[in-house]
């Protein structure tokens, strides 16, 4: 009897011990291993998520999680051998495999940068700047983001059983939340091997992490309104858990990525011999084969000019006679087989489904023998593309065969390609290849409702470009109506969907205390030495230094001209100067006000303060004439440390005002400064 699959819960491995069901070898129909969750407390494994897993994410902050996923990253890449070999038995082939572990890294690594650079070294998000509520600045409001005191439930699809689990687990543990995943029972035993790669590395505390392997049980009933569901798969499994009475009753956080029909466009001016002909063909034969079509993401209608329909199959076909499809194990295989006989069986039946709107003109059922593998326990398909009949016909826009199948449709404008393409209700990713601007802007325009996710690819972008199909971390990934509905990946906007957003009303001082960043408005204060001359850890949020004065003269304005080149008339001309609704006659240069502001407040001497690395937030509010006089105020306005580094960054709030009071600029000023010396 093949090993059991097993769980990792509370911290420790759990094998069912009774016989669970069978998973078979794609290609082969040989048993690779048994799942089952029989004798799972999946009650304790929520229990200990909470109790455990939370506690100890909680503890750190946005950056020390972000340090953790990069060597979770670098452990799992010095691995990756052992789990492309053993994706092999899920049909996978060297690249699919390559897609889905190294894909699955790197977002561990994307993920790990963006927390260091956009997320503070703290546990607490303050989001923007402060909204004044009142008139006297005396009442302001600011949101910020703190870690649910919950767990994130991610369900997984059987096509990317590495990138599934680490696309999802990486957002969560990176808001402070503790991951349950839950992987398709098909291929949970890759998973699993990735799984125990994670809990061997020793990189997260003690219950940040669970697996569970099989059914899911009572999970559901388990959960609360702090908890989070993401969910990849079939549309209808995704409306079934939408709908179970703890999640609606508790209010559950669900996301849901699932199934659609998403289209790719030529463009008119994509005709045979350009490159945007062979690139969009290049991608559709991409998605065909890649993961043998078992990707949410692949292209399954394939929009073209209807005069270019007979063009775009024959150059179809040109491409696919040259995919050799059988097991991936043998170096000759370029395309899999689907990940089990079931899976053709379905695929298969959505293909006669299609057939009554469009005819099987390249492969289909049937018409393969596979070059390795078992022809009859494998679950083998060759590339199938059908033309469409009528381009309306209804099977091309609901029915989707999860498996290497495309539909050539055509179009006879754009607006007429919009029309088709919403015909999908709703999709992941859309593409469209064209070198023509107009197009492209009136179809993306037309699309983008439509679309989670739209790539317009040419000749000019195709060397960087990733593809059709390939989600990036950095952006949304999730699409609307069939789709799901939700929101995948997308940066900062994943961690903060695993967070709690509350708006803090308060006064400055109070808001001051709360987010740690110093309001304008809150109390000051002050110190002998200035601030350039004190280590990071000595300067306090809230410390300001207030400058002498500087008078602005007509030969500071005409110097600055000829040092900066800008001699713009309201600079220079004091007639069109007063011409202008905005000024009474010639004015300072809005960079010379700034570059006097820096000459008030900055410390020339070398100190603890190493560098200037950027102004934010500028805003030039009234003019500055010559004689009028200038003074600037300088207040520590946040503090971020960097773990490992002899500097911490600090954010200065710069107010220059004038003789009367009345601030003429506003800005923050970026600097590292360096940590008292150890030793």
């Amino acid at each position: 009897m093949t090993a059991m699959i097993s769980s990792y819960a509370r911290d420790a491995w759990h094998t069912a011990t009774d016989e669970g069901t069978t998973v078979l070898d794609a290609s082969t129909g040989e048993p690779v291993g048994r799942v089952s969750s029989t004798g799972l407390d999946v009650a304790g494994m929520v229990e200990h998520a909470r109790r455990v897993g939370g506690p100890g994410l909680r503890e750190l902050t946005f950056h020390q999680r972000a340090a953790a996923l990069k060597q979770l990253a670098v452990h799992l890449r010095e691995r990756r051998d052992g789990l492309y070999q053993e994706s092999a038995r899920t049909g996978a082939t060297a690249t699919d495999a390559m897609v889905d572990v190294d894909g699955g890294i790197g977002a561990l690594f994307v993920y790990s940068s963006k927390g260091r650079r956009e997320l503070p070294n703290d546990v607490l998000y303050v989001e923007g700047q402060p909204e004044p509520l009142g008139r006297g600045g005396t009442f302001l409001g600011q949101h910020v983001y703190t870690s649910r005191r919950g767990v994130a439930v991610c369900i997984d699809a059987f096509n990317f059983p590495v990138w599934g689990m680490l696309e999802k687990l990486a957002p969560a543990l990176l808001a402070g939340v503790p991951v349950i995943v839950k992987p398709a029972s098909q291929t949970a035993y890759v998973t699993e091997l990735a799984f125990r790669h994670m809990v061997e590395s020793g990189v997260l505390p003690p219950g940040a992490v669970q697996l569970l392997c099989g059914g899911v049980g009572d999970l559901l009933d388990h959960l609360t309104g702090q908890d989070t569901i993401a969910f990849t798969g079939s549309a209808a499994t995704a409306r079934r858990l939408r709908g179970h009475p703890v999640v609606l009753g508790q209010s559950v956080r669900f996301n849901a990525e699932a199934d659609s029909l998403n289209c790719s466009i030529l463009g008119p001016d994509a005709a045979p011999g350009t490159e945007e002909f062979q690139l969009f063909v290049g991608e559709v034969v991409r998605e065909l084969t890649q993961k043998t079509g078992q990707k949410c993401t692949a292209i399954r209608r394939a929009l073209v000019p209807a005069g270019l329909a007979d063009a775009v199959v024959d150059a179809l076909g040109e491409r696919l006679a040259e995919v050799r499809v059988g097991d991936p194990r043998d170096p000759a295989t370029t395309m899999g087989p689907l990940v089990s006989r079931g899976q053709l069986a379905e695929v298969e039946q959505a293909v006669a489904q299609l057939s009554r709107g469009a005819e099987v003109v390249l492969g289909g059922p049937g018409k393969l023998q596979p070059i390795s593998g078992d022809p009859d326990r494998g679950a083998f398909l060759a590339p199938t593309v059908l033309r469409a009949g009528s381009p309306e016909a209804p099977e091309l826009h609901t029915v989707e065969a999860f498996g290497p199948v495309t539909a050539v449709i055509g179009y006879r404008d754009a607006g007429h390609a919009v029309e088709l393409a919403a015909l999908g209700r709703g999709s992941l990713v859309g593409s469209v290849v064209t070198h023509d601007p107009g197009f492209a802007g009136q179809v993306v325009a037309g699309l983008a409702p439509w679309h989670g996710r739209l790539l317009v690819l040419d000749r000019d972008d195709a060397g960087e470009s990733t593809g059709h199909g390939a989600p990036l971390p950095h952006l949304v990934h999730g699409g609307p109506g069939r789709a799901g509905g939700g929101e995948e990946l997308g940066g900062i906007r994943a961690v903060l969907h695993h967070m709690q957003v509350t708006s803090v009303s308060a006064s400055p001082a109070m808001l001051t205390a709360v987010t740690g960043r110093w309001v304008p408005g809150a109390p000051t204060t002050g110190d002998a030495t200035h601030p350039f001359r004190r280590h990071f850890e000595d300067l306090r949020v809230g410390e300001t230094l207030r400058t002498p004065a500087r008078t602005v003269t007509i030969e500071d304005i005409e110097r600055f001209a000829d040092l900066s080149g800008d001699r713009f008339y309201a600079h220079m001309d004091e007639a069109a100067a007063k011409a202008n609704p905005f000024f009474e006659g010639r004015v300072a240069h809005g960079y010379f006000v700034v570059s006097a502001a820096a000459g008030l407040f900055v410390d020339p001497d070398p100190g603890p303060c190493l560098a200037n690395y950027g102004l934010e937030r500028l805003r030039f509010l009234k003019p500055v004439y010559p004689g009028d006089t200038l003074t600037v105020a300088l207040t520590c306005k946040q503090k971020t440390a960097r773990d490992g580094e002899a500097y911490g960054e600090v954010r200065w709030d710069v107010a220059v005002t004038n003789q009367d009071a009345e601030q003429v600029a506003t800005y923050d000023v970026l600097t590292l400064v360096a940590t008292r010396p150890t030793g």
